[in-house]
């Protein structure tokens, strides 16, 4: 069963188009397909370098609730 497909517009340095179109004339797929393979793997890329909100809003209250913790901890590093 074929994926649904949807158009759109858009704009792109020539260059990158260039190298876009010759990397599917050798590889053998058309356009769309590896123009939709750099997509899935920038936006996989993405998701894998930025922590979600959820694990950022954990952290930040892990860092505040262990500030003493910290302050102290680094005290005792600086007379050791």
């Amino acid at each position: 069963m074929r994926k649904q497909r949807e158009k759109f517009s858009s704009q792109v340095e020539p260059e990158l188009l260039a190298e876009l179109r010759e990397l599917a004339r050798q590889e053998g797929p058309q356009l769309q397909a590896v123009l939709e393979d750099a997509l899935r793997e920038y936006l996989e890329n993405r998701k894998q370098q930025k922590p979600s909100a959820t694990v950022m809003a954990h952290f930040r209250a892990s860092v505040e609730k262990n500030r003493r913790l910290g302050k102290l901890l680094a005290q005792c590093s600086m007379t050791a």
